[in-house]
């Protein structure tokens, strides 16, 4: 087992894992570097979640090595895992996972809480960020009463709040309509550049990947240099269909 890079915060090698069987990484190796944004770009179902959940320590895979800050996630124990998830990292999912019977800034101050941050501390931090995307004015509404796009955003101030070392944002944007993405995600960016906040950010949408510093393509779980254009993949389907 050999230590990463000194400048990567975030690297993984030959990372393998399958679904049922199915293959969903296949040797996917990368790095990425304190407040960088990278964006891992593909098409649906093209391993992006799955290996969000590999760095992230949700998941561990069945081969290869993952490393936060020379530390190797993937040897850790489940408890250890947790607590580096709870400690280090954020999370925004495409679908908003708040708690029903808590408030807007109850949902944005949890992981604050979990940390054994003090209350007034922890509402003051999930205020702020509440107010940066807009939705201050629903802090004591609770998720039935949000539109989709609020809670989404309730769910982005949930990770930012707690000022993760590394957020993940697994196509936090998908749900949203134009406008509200936009809002979404300059505030993700602009976040990550004040805070020297590591993102890694899942999208299958080249004006979101765009955003990034730098970006991967994904395709059936390999690295590739480019993703192939709307023509090619018709092209290759219709060559399927004739076979």
């Amino acid at each position: 087992m050999v230590a990463p890079p000194d400048n990567d915060v975030l690297w993984a090698r030959s990372l393998h894992h399958s679904h049922n069987g199915s293959p969903a990484l296949v040797g996917v190796s990368l790095g990425v570097r304190e407040g960088e944004i990278l964006a891992v770009y593909g098409p649906r179902g093209s391993g992006k979640t799955t290996l969000l959940r590999c760095l992230s320590g949700q998941l561990v895979a069945q081969e290869g090595e993952v490393w936060f800050n020379s530390s190797p996630v993937h040897t850790l124990s489940p408890p250890r895992r947790e607590r580096l998830r709870r400690d280090r990292f954020g999370w925004i999912d495409s679908e908003p996972t708040l708690v029903p019977e808590l408030t807007a800034w109850e949902n944005a101050a949890l992981p604050l809480l979990l940390r054994g941050i003090s209350h007034r501390a922890a509402k003051t931090a999930a205020m702020e960020w509440l107010e940066r995307l807009d939705i201050g004015a629903c802090a004591r509404k609770r998720p039935h009463a949000l539109l989709q796009a609020q809670q989404q955003r309730v769910a982005t101030a949930r990770a930012l709040a707690a000022t993760p070392s590394v957020l993940f944002a697994d196509e936090p944007t998908a749900t949203l309509h134009r406008a509200d993405r936009a809002h979404v995600l300059r505030m993700v960016t602009a976040a990550a550049r004040s805070h020297r906040i590591t993102v890694v950010l899942a999208t299958h949408d080249a004006e979101v990947a765009a955003l990034a510093d730098r970006s991967i393509a994904l395709v059936d779980g390999r690295r590739v240099n480019s993703l192939p254009t709307a023509d090619a993949e018709g092209r290759a389907a219709e060559c399927s269909l004739s076979v």
